[in-house]
Formats: C-alpha cells, structure tokens, sequence
C-alpha cells in the first residue's frame, strides 16, 4: 500500500476549508478566521466534526485505508459508541465502517468539567471490489466525532483522481438538529439522506450549539457557489437565550441581506424550530440535567421582556419571511418545521431537544418533497 493523502484532498467534497498541522488535516465547516476571532472551542470542535464531508474519487484501486484520528463527546453514565464511515461505489451504499479507538471527552453537564479518556489512532478499510477498472468511490465520514486526517492508501499500482462534481450544490445552516450526531451513520443524518435522494453536492454548515445568524456564516454562505440554500434557524438562540427579540428581528434581516448580496436570486428556505416542548412557550436558556434530559432555566418575570420561546421564534420568522417577500424576494420561501417533527413524533426526542435517528429519517422523509419536490421552492 502506498500514500495517496495529498491526491486524496484534492477529493474532498462537503468541507469549508482544511486545516493542516505536523501530523494530519482536520476538514472544518468554518473559516480559519471565523475560528480565530470567535476564540470558542465549542465552535471550533463542532467545525471539525465533519459532518456531510466525504470523499469522492475515481479509483481502479481494489482497497483504500484511511488513518485518522477521532474524538467524541461522552456525557457521564452513557457508553460510548463507536464511530461509523459510509462506503457508496458507483451510488450503491454499502455496509459502514466502524471503529472503537478514538479520544473520548467525558463532559459533566451539571459542573462543565471535562476529563480526557485517550485512545490511539484508527485505521479504517474499505473493500472497493476486485480493481482494474475504475468506479465512483464516495467515503463519508462521520457526523458525530471530531476527525484528522493522518493519511489515505491504496494499492501499489493503483490510481486515484478526484471523481467529476455531478450535482448542484446545496447548501444547509443549521444546529445540532442539522448537524445530526445521532444519526446511526453519516449517510443517516437528514440532509445526507435529502442530498443523495435529490441528486445534490451536500455542504452541511449545522453545527451543533452554533447556529446564531452570525454574521461569519452568512458571509461563508454569500462566497460559496450554491443553487439552493437552506437555513435551519432558531433553537439555538433559544438554547443559549442569545437573542432577544429586538436584536433576533435585524439579526435575521442582516442574515439574509449578506448571503443575497452573492445570491441575489438563489433559492431560500427558511426552516423554522421542529418542537421541543420545555421550550414552546418558556424562554430560555436550555440546560441538560445530569439524566440526560433539556430542561429550561428558571428567570426572574422582570427578566423575560423580550425573551424568545421557539412559538415566538416562529411567529417571527413567518411574519418577516412574509415582509421580505412582499418587497419583491420571491425566491425566499418559509418551511415550518413543525411539518418536518412536530408534537406527535416526541417518542423520537429522547432527551427531549434532539431527534433520534428513526427521527431523522423521517425528517429527511418529509423534508424531501417540501423543498426539492415539484412543487418544493429547491427544486
């Protein structure tokens, strides 16, 4: 087997920008100056979990291994799980990949302390058939780990080149909703599942906590060189209580005002919070008990002028969807979300906020004819 790993980047599809150290590259979904200016490792550990980052080659080669590096969030009393890659030859999925050896970050909601559980590098394989002629080769990997990449082998003899892009690129913002850790597989999260039934170049910009109507995000998203665009706001604000409703209004205007003035007439879907019932009609902030389940904080009623609950949030991004519409944008469109995972599928919500991956299915169900349907606003 030799390395391949400098042909094999210029393969990768789904990421913002790689970030290279001594040992490997890490794919982030953020700018390398988003990152330094934020100065929060929450960002940047979301940013590298590479969720909706694949590789997509042209191979005669009968094998391929990638070495990388992983690292996962473990909240205290949960087992951890092991981390799986996606394998598709020539659009047809196979059976994932999956690793047990990877760092574990052990988090304590109720104090926020941390413990480091280290684990060694993995080595991943992937059969790719018997060789000789060359096929479409995608590997996904994982929507739930943070990842670098130490290298990429093939076969001596073997050949390797990055496979021709096929399809529009969609571009999606989002939480941790769009981000997808629960998903069983990285094909399972809901946007892969949209993208690869659609026929679209998936950029997953859901990153879990982060989804803020910053305005960094909204500039990555003007610069990139989407046909459709999506954008999944709302629960985070809540989450964080970041924005009240004086600074969410402009915030969300500004938001869109940046990505139109690259894509004055591009398609956009503004998706509205699925439910999450502690947060429907009480503000945040949301917090996680030591169960495992999100409860909202208590606040002083003097406090809570101008305070977002997700019902308000909607309200909200319905009525200025509807403003910015009639001033003559009829290519921005409005999804509530409560039509992707409403109050009748909370036996998917297990800790109350985050879909499990049966959830997720049938939001990427239910996604799909809403927005790239014949009648849906992506199409």
């Amino acid at each position: 087997m030799r390395s391949i790993r400098e042909a094999a980047l210029g393969s990768v599809a789904g990421a913002v920008e790689p970030a290279s150290d001594t040992t490997g590259v890490t794919f982030h979904r953020s700018s390398g100056t988003t990152r330094a200016r934020l100065g929060d490792l929450g960002f940047d550990f979301m940013s590298a979990i590479p969720s909706g980052v694949r590789i997509e080659a042209m191979t005669d080669a009968t094998a391929l291994e990638l070495d990388v590096e992983l690292t996962k969030i473990l909240m205290p009393g949960t087992a951890a799980t092991g981390t799986a890659f996606d394998l598709v030859i020539d659009g047809d999925l196979r059976e994932p990949v999956v690793t047990d050896e990877q760092n574990l970050i052990v988090v304590d909601p109720a104090t926020g302390g941390m413990e480091l559980r280290p684990g060694g590098p993995a080595t991943l394989r992937f059969d790719l058939g018997e060789g000789g002629e060359e096929q479409r080769v995608e590997i996904w990997l994982p929507a739930a780990a943070g990842l670098k990449l130490l290298d990429v082998r093939i076969p001596d003899g073997a050949s390797l080149r990055p496979a021709p892009a096929e399809a529009p690129l969609w571009v999606h913002h989002g939480s941790s909703i769009s981000q997808c850790s629960e998903a069983e597989r990285p094909t399972g999260t809901w946007p892969a599942i949209v993208a690869r039934r659609a026929g679209r170049s998936l950029l997953n910009l859901g990153l879990g906590g982060q989804c803020h109507l910053d305005q960094f995000v909204a500039r990555t998203i003007r610069d990139l060189p989407a046909a459709a665009i999506s954008l999944e706001l709302g629960i985070n604000v809540v989450n964080a209580d970041s924005l009240r409703e004086r600074a969410f209004v402009p915030a969300f205007h500004g938001f869109l005002d940046t990505i139109r003035d690259g894509h004055p007439t591009t398609p956009i879907l503004i998706v509205t919070p699925i439910v999450c019932p502690v947060a429907e009609d009480h503000p945040g902030p949301t917090l996680m008990r030591a169960d495992g389940q999100v409860h909202v904080a208590a606040r002083p009623a003097e406090l809570g002028d101008g305070a977002l609950t997700l019902t308000r949030i909607r309200e909200l991004l319905h009525q200025h969807t509807g403003l910015r519409r009639k001033e003559g944008d009829e290519n921005l469109h409005v999804l509530d979300g409560l039509a992707l995972f409403g109050p009748e599928d909370v036996a998917d919500l297990p800790d109350g906020l985050h879909p499990n991956a049966a959830g997720y299915r049938r939001m990427a169900e239910r996604f799909l004819p809403l927005a790239f349907g014949h009648e849906g606003p992506l199409r």
